[in-house]
């Protein structure tokens, strides 16, 4: 099979796979306590008429498998919904925040790949000498830290004490840069939320790429360039990395479903405008629509980061094949 049929066969396999996932996601978003009509009434309450009317207009008062059906056909006609707090479209308000979010992903996943995959060469070619453990021991420290804490210390360290970089937010608003200045300053502000989501993902990325590194090495084939004279940059990048980077593959497609997670924190943390500040936001407010249209997000990512990992491994090995 080629490649664009087995693209167009995993869409198609999708499509139940998003039913599934939409029904099971709203399932739990429902049976969570609490609703957005306690949140917009708020602690002094509300004469229970006007509950009963919140709760008829957010459709909120029919029976939950009447509310699956309604949302099912809902979202299958292309539409997410409304916010039942912002009163604003639900895609609207994803895709206002996209661009933010993706700025963090796209930047910390590179930066994680690269230095990861680079940390974990320079470990496997002398395995237990002083820069392996030293790598080791970073690596481990820095997947063993939780974002929120390691973010709020930056904040603290680089924010507070030392004012190297701003602690919360994209950009300054009272500058009110453009051109040029907006960009340097919106990537001075990147570098304490990327550095918190960078350091986790690439220990990982670091250890896996150590020890496929170092399987890789104690090939024959790997030999055998080394015994034409083959330079030892050649013998690394060009025989060895290319085939131990298959499982690094598959790790970092995985990662796709926890970047948002990771942004969650982040961006909390952070005061970043991205999609993780308005899940956080969402599951506080109860904001049902908002919820489901970010659950249902994250689902595409997944399914497109797995299309990604498929494709970059048929690049990576021409052995492999599609069925």
């Amino acid at each position: 099979m080629s490649l664009g049929l087995y693209l167009i066969k995993r869409c198609l396999y999708a499509v139940p796979l998003m039913i599934g996932a939409i029904v099971l996601i709203f399932t739990l978003v429902r049976l969570a306590p609490g609703n957005p009509v306690d949140y917009i009434v708020g602690e002094m309450g509300a004469d229970p008429v006007v509950v009963a009317r919140l709760m008829a207009d957010m459709g909120l008062d029919q029976p939950i498998h009447v509310q699956l059906f309604a949302y099912v056909r809902q979202i299958l006609s292309g539409d997410l919904g409304y916010s039942f707090v912002s009163n604003a479209p639900v895609s609207m308000l994803i895709l206002d925040r996209l661009p933010a979010t993706l700025l963090l992903m796209v930047s910390q996943l590179v930066l994680s790949v690269i230095i990861g995959v680079a940390l974990g060469v320079m470990s496997a070619r002398k395995p237990g000498a002083s820069l392996d453990n030293s790598i080791t021991v970073f690596s481990l420290a820095a997947f063993a830290i939780p974002v929120f804490w390691l973010g709020q210390m930056l904040i603290l360290v680089a924010g507070y004490h030392l004012s190297w970089f701003p602690m919360q937010g994209m950009i300054n608003f009272r500058a009110r840069y453009s051109g040029w200045e907006y960009a340097l300053d919106v990537a001075y502000h990147m570098v304490l939320p990327v550095t918190a989501m960078t350091l986790l993902n690439l220990a990982l990325i670091q250890r896996l790429t150590r020890a496929s590194m170092i399987e890789v090495l104690g090939q024959d084939y790997v030999k055998v360039a080394r015994a034409k004279g083959l330079k030892e940059s050649t013998v690394l990048i060009r025989h060895a990395l290319r085939n131990a980077l298959l499982p690094v593959v598959t790790v970092i497609g995985l990662e796709f479903r926890s970047l948002i997670a990771g942004a969650v924190l982040t961006e909390t943390v952070f005061a970043w405008p991205g999609l993780g500040r308005l899940t956080f936001d969402a599951i506080g407010t109860r904001d049902y629509p908002l919820l489901m249209g970010m659950f249902l997000f994250i689902c595409v990512l997944v399914i497109i980061g797995n299309l990604i990992t498929d494709i970059l491994y048929a690049l990576l090995d021409p052995r492999i094949r599609y069925a």
